[in-house]
């Protein structure tokens, strides 16, 4: 066994203990703390495969932004897990029925891949015909040629979905309070305390005839 494929059995064993650990642990926290382990191990993994794109897409874009958004949500709201796991075993036979069968459809298509790569290895006489080739170039060229306007879509996508959320996050509502920024920093202390001056003594204030009885009780309830 060499070292390539030792890597592989590492991360892929890694990956395998941070998924189970997902779907196993009790704190959300680190349950999401696991799940950027896991992405970082398939990120490796993907190195191996010569996929350098795909890893730093899945570093970058989920490990950098969508993982931290989510933990830092997760950290706020402070969620009841408790809740959320009842009723947990008794849809655990059909969900358990779809991880065999999603497993059995995945081992399918990769034992397909791997015949066909013996397939090709022995046609070639195992001559690496993409040693000389970058997946990220040609990954490239296929996205800004035949995907061009695909892409052009999803960008404008993006770009109107920032501006609505920007846009619902500045909006003024009757029932939200918020502070402007500007007028915190040019704020002066004599706009925030009023100085009141009052005499050290103060004559006692007499008890009418008809507020007696009732100051009366009071004492005797005091």
């Amino acid at each position: 066994m060499d070292v390539k494929t030792g890597l592989f059995y590492l991360f892929a064993t890694v990956l395998l203990f941070a998924g189970f650990r997902v779907i196993t642990s009790r704190n959300p926290v680190y349950a999401a703390l696991y799940l950027v382990l896991a992405f970082f191990q398939a990120a490796a993994i993907w190195i191996l495969l010569k996929a350098e794109f795909l890893a730093i897409t899945l570093v970058l874009v989920y490990v950098g932004a969508v993982m931290v958004l989510f933990l830092f949500v997760v950290m706020m709201l402070d969620i009841n897990v408790d809740a959320l796991r009842q009723g947990f075993w008794k849809h655990f036979p059909v969900a358990a029925g779809g991880g065999v069968l999603l497993a059995l459809e995945m081992a399918m298509v990769l034992m397909g891949g791997f015949r066909t790569n013996e397939e090709t290895r022995n046609l070639t006489g195992g001559a690496n015909i993409g040693a000389q080739v970058s997946n990220t170039k040609e990954l490239g060229k296929i996205l800004y040629t035949e995907y061009l306007y695909p892409l052009e879509i999803a960008a404008v996508i993006l770009l109107v979905a920032i501006v609505a959320a920007i846009a619902l996050t500045l909006r003024q509502r009757k029932d939200s309070k918020h502070t402007n920024p500007s007028d915190q920093v040019r704020v002066k202390a004599r706009d925030r305390v009023e100085i009141i001056k009052m005499k050290v003594t103060q004559p006692a204030v007499e008890v009418s005839a008809a507020a007696a009885p009732v100051a009366a009780v009071v004492e005797k309830k005091a």
